[in-house]
């Protein structure tokens, strides 16, 4: 049926029953205005007017299709009123009608809704009731007739009604600021729009998107916008933004406002709790990354003010809280993402150029094809001495010299004093000369670690990749004026994040994997700035936090190697690193592994602290005497003589040496072979029965149901010939279990029915391949780390897993 025809005497039928929405204001639902004490003229029928209210009533949510009856009136106006007071009413047609953007449609244009109706031609919308007449109906009018909607019910009625309305005043707001004329007039309709979004007794999304959408096409559209103009649509519009996140053509337009006018106070008054919002509910930046890129501005423009860095502190504790418990969980994570993608832009330059030179696989397998690439860009780098020829084996820029391959080091033959010569005017090399890694370095470390084949294809560490070399330890990066203020601003930000007590192992996770780009770890101001937050990370003696300094994963370099004596990030003479030795020794990391690895790359740094009288550090070299780490005589001979080079080392030499001899006669051959100690006995008891004799035949110890806790695994590494060992309902747990994993290969039988393990403590089993029988009755074990221990140890056939997870 076609909607566009016209009837006659429309200005008495709108004048008498229907008041045209098009004399009235576009905010608003029926007029107010329209209800003063006159009533319309009697007539045959009785209408009741509903209007909608911002008060406390009914909420709905947006129709945009549904099933419904409809029944179309074509007449003219004057006759309505005999039509309506009918017994015989028009027939009724089922419809799935659909709320497109534009027009009312239905799914099967046939009958009535053979075209759609076009908002544009709905003159009015209303609620109807009359007597002994169909219930719950909506009317539009239109030119030359009327269409009755009805509903199945009065609630499902008013949700059309609503939703039509709506869907109707949003169409003529679009078509109004899509063609502005006068600006005066333009932001008076977007107040009325904002005022119409928030007294709207619908409830969804679109109600406050569907606004803010047209509002940031209209400024879209309009860049030539005075500011003056800018901050009015902005203080008109915010509280459209109190619980709703910006479009993301808006959040251009903010970020814009942001760079153009930081002091502005709409940055202050307006940007703040939009900012706030976004931070405490925001999921994943990756969905929405304009928001934050404004979210970044904003903190920026913050930064421009006159006590910036006071003013972005001040924010930063706003979005924790007062309390020591911040009780947003996702404003930490959001923080953290803004400044990775800060401190990432300020590289940015330079890591584009980095993207053209070859890659460290081509380059290691002889696959680089110079000629197929754009010419590297000069990079504004450091140098604190001109580069040596390059060795014949070298893959050489033909354009720039290649830095140096020092030879690999040997951190057991001498302890290193010389100090650095001073550097020579810098240079600029380029960005290709960053990736061409010098991996002579570590090739012998590598070969050490005895990983097997799959070590020669492995992929270099990250200290290989940012050439760990005297001349590229101090390679640095000039960054320009604005990105080394972006840099500043958002490292502090970093700083005051790893403040807080309840966010420190959050942050502490999030940065493990270190997720800066490696022109970021050579430049020497962003390492400084970060050492700060590893100092924190080291000075906490969670272990969920300090175990974030090691890597993420084997193969990879964490923070430890990083602030290590010959880590790129290193400026002191081993301070940060001893601390970080420190908390992780004192935690469950006095392990071979970790000595081992210390041996192997950080023997000389560790030398010469403890020859500096470092506590940890002489510590350190006792443990490795005493685990038998250094194979090497001369190497354990110039260990020796470094601890006796100092007071405490010489005291804690000795004290080695008495325990070697007290361990060389419990060791000797002889005493019982099976031994049981009483009930309620303790770590002491323990070491007071062991230090009493020989114990070299000792193969069956029970230790159940008595006190004894990890501590004692120190004690029970020292029998050799130990092959069953009970601790049945102790307190032995994890830290005991890895330590007892590297010292007692030769363990068959281990009982721990009813101790406080856990997986972290079980997976370490796996290196026992000789255990044969093993009780984990009643313990914290999972279904997942009894199927990793089953397919490792090959030798397992006697298993209790009753009471736990894994059952």
């Amino acid at each position: 049926m076609d909607f566009t025809g016209s009837g006659g005497a429309n200005d008495l039928h709108n004048n008498q029953f229907y008041p045209c929405e098009e004399n009235k204001p576009l905010l608003g639902e029926m007029s107010e205005g329209n209800n003063n004490n006159t009533k319309p003229s009697a007539g045959p029928c009785k209408r009741s007017l509903h209007h909608c209210s911002s008060g406390g009533g009914m909420r709905y949510k947006l129709l945009h299709e549904g099933d419904i009856q409809v029944c179309v009136v074509k007449h003219p106006r004057t006759f309505l009123s005999k039509i309506l007071t009918s017994k015989f009413l028009r027939r009724w047609e089922p419809h799935h009608l659909s709320l497109a953007d534009g027009s009312l449609t239905s799914a099967t244009p046939t009958g009535y809704m053979e075209t759609s109706l076009s908002y544009s031609f709905i003159e009015d919308l209303q609620l109807l009731s009359w007597d002994n007449a169909p219930k719950y109906c909506v009317q539009l009018s239109f030119p030359g007739g009327t269409v009755l909607l009805q509903a199945a019910n009065s609630y499902l009625r008013d949700q059309w009604f609503h939703s039509l309305q709506w869907k109707k005043k949003i169409y003529k707001y679009r078509k109004v600021l899509n063609n502005p004329s006068r600006w005066d007039v333009v932001l008076k309709e977007i107040r009325a729009l904002v005022d119409m979004a928030l007294t709207s007794p619908l409830q969804d999304e679109s109600i406050y998107q569907a606004p803010l959408h047209i509002i940031s096409t209209l400024l879209a559209e309009n860049s030539n916008l005075s500011t003056q103009d800018h901050e009015n649509i902005i203080v008109a519009i915010a509280p459209l933004l109190e619980n709703n996140h910006p479009p993301p053509d808006l959040c251009e337009f903010f970020c814009k406002h942001c760079r153009e006018r930081p002091r502005s106070m709409v940055v202050i008054e307006v940007f703040t709790p939009v900012v706030q919002r976004i931070l405490k509910h925001n999921m994943d930046f990756g969905k929405c990354p304009r928001l934050r890129l404004f979210t970044q501005e904003y903190i920026l423009a913050l930064n421009e003010l006159n006590a910036g860095m006071e003013v972005v502190k001040k924010f930063v504790h706003s979005m924790h809280g007062p309390t020591g418990q911040c009780p947003h969980p996702r404003v930490l994570p959001n923080l953290v993402a803004v400044c990775l993608a800060a401190i990432y832009s300020c590289y940015e330059e330079f890591i584009n150029s980095r993207d053209n030179s070859p890659s460290l696989k081509e380059i290691r397998n002889g696959c680089q094809q110079q000629n197929e690439r754009k010419p590297p860009m000069p990079l504004r780098l450091l140098r604190p001495e001109p580069p040596p020829p390059p060795p014949p084996n070298a893959i050489v820029n033909p354009t720039h010299p290649q830095p140096p391959a020092p030879a690999p080091p040997n951190p057991a033959a001498s302890i290193p004093f010389s100090s650095s010569p001073p550097p020579p005017p810098p240079c600029v090399v380029t960005s290709s000369e960053i990736l061409v890694e010098l991996e002579r370095n570590n090739n012998s470390a590598n070969a050490r670690r005895k990983d097997g084949p799959a070590a020669v294809e492995r992929e270099p560490n990250l200290i290989d990749r940012l050439l760990v070399s005297p001349a590229a330890s101090t390679l640095s990066i000039q960054l320009p004026a604005q990105a080394d203020r972006v840099l500043g601003c958002f490292a502090l930000i970093l700083k005051m994040l790893s403040d807080y007590d309840d966010w420190r192992p959050a942050l502490a996770s999030l940065l493990q994997p270190i997720p800066f780009p490696k022109e970021a770890l050579a430049h020497a101001k962003f390492t400084k700035e970060l050492k700060y937050v590893i100092q924190r990370f080291a000075e906490d003696p969670r272990q969920e936090v300090h175990s974030c300094l090691l890597s993420v994963r084997s193969g990879k370099d964490g923070w430890f190697q990083l602030y290590s004596p010959g880590g790129v990030a290193c400026d002191d003479d081993g301070e940060l690193f001893a601390s970080m030795v420190h908390i992780l020794m004192g935690s469950c990391y006095k392990t071979k592994k970790f000595l081992l690895s210390l041996a192997e790359n950080k023997l000389g740094p560790c030398m010469l602290l403890a020859l500096r009288g470092n506590q940890t550090m002489v510590e350190i070299l006792c443990l490795m005497l005493e685990y038998n780490i250094i194979e090497n005589k001369d190497t354990q001979l110039q260990i020796i003589s470094t601890l006796e080079s100092t007071q405490v080392g010489l005291r804690m030499y000795e004290q080695l040496c008495d325990r070697q001899r007290e361990l060389k006669e419990l060791q000797r051959k002889g005493g019982p072979t099976r031994l049981t100690l009483p009930s309620k006995s303790t770590d002491a008891d323990l070491a007071r029965l062991l230090s009493s004799g020989s114990f070299g035949n000792l193969e069956n110890l029970s230790l159940a149901f008595t006190n004894v806790t990890s501590a004692c695994a120190e004690q029970l590494i020292k029998l050799p010939s130990l092959k069953q060992l009970n601790l049945w309902s102790t307190q032995f747990g994890d830290a005991g279990l890895r330590l007892l994993s590297e010292h007692l290969a030769c363990l068959q039988v281990l009982n721990l029915c009813e101790t406080p393990v856990t997986d972290a403590g079980l997976l370490a089993l796996s290196s026992m391949k000789s255990l044969c029988s093993l009780n984990m009755n009643s313990t914290k074990l999972t279904a997942d780390t009894y199927q990793d221990l089953k397919a490792k140890l090959p030798n397992l056939k006697d298993v209790d897993v009753r009471y736990t997870e894994a059952w």
